[in-house]
């Protein structure tokens, strides 16, 4: 019997915790405003998406780390190729972009200062030392999905737009895109993920990547903005 009631008050705990999961998790629609956030930026400031009313937003949540200690060589690449796409979309399209990242503000610190040997490492990878079965099947998709090559200075890479800390997964969980294992990987990450808004916070495109390697391009993503902003 008391067996039987202990396992009745352990049901009822479950039952509870997964009630209360559910209820933190508010998914980004579509045709739908997105919901509000405030959150600190790595250069001391605070924003708040309601801030970009007026103008069109694409907000960026990387993985940031592939594996206990190492970083997403993908996310350091597309972090390089947004730079290229801002450039080419932000007054065009009246567009601001927003990279949030769910690590605290340290570990930000150490990505930015790990760019330029992230670049050289994914130049390093097209062309291994070794002839091994394995590195030349990393040359070969290296070779295919890192196409530009991206250079960065030590202690001078670009920030040319805000990096949003989302140190406590407020955002991104409330997303449901946070998680402590994706794609064969046991370690903290987000779930790559990208979400546009217009002018008026409607969200009109989103994706979420299946796989490390599922990312939208950016000739892809200039498709999008030329279909979904005016």
């Amino acid at each position: 019997m008391q067996n039987l009631q202990s396992i009745k008050y352990f049901a009822v705990i479950m039952i509870a915790a997964a009630i209360s999961l559910n209820a933190q998790i508010q998914p980004a629609m579509l045709n739908q405003p997105m919901n509000n956030f405030t959150l600190p930026t790595y250069d001391g400031k605070t924003v708040s998406l309601s801030d970009f009313k007026g103008k069109n937003v694409l907000v960026i949540f990387p993985r940031v780390f592939a594996a206990e200690g190492r970083w997403c060589s993908i996310c350091n690449y597309q972090y390089a190729e947004l730079m290229a796409l801002a450039k080419k979309a932000k007054d065009k399209y009246n567009l601001e972009f927003l990279y949030v990242i769910s690590f605290s503000e340290k570990t930000i610190h150490n990505w930015i200062d790990a760019l330029p040997d992230q670049m050289i490492a994914i130049e390093q990878m097209k062309t291994p030392k070794d002839n091994t079965e394995q590195s030349n099947r990393r040359a070969t998709f290296a070779k295919n999905f890192f196409v530009n090559k991206y250079e960065f200075t030590k202690g001078e890479v670009p920030t040319p737009f805000p990096i949003l800390i989302d140190s406590a997964r407020t955002v991104s969980k409330s997303l449901g895109i946070f998680t402590t294992e994706w794609n064969g990987s046991k370690v903290e990450q987000d779930i790559p993920s990208l979400y546009l808004l217009d002018k008026n916070g409607i969200l009109k495109f989103k994706y979420v990547s299946q796989t490390t390697a599922d990312r939208p391009k950016n000739d892809y993503l200039l498709q999008v903005f030329d279909s979904f902003l005016k």
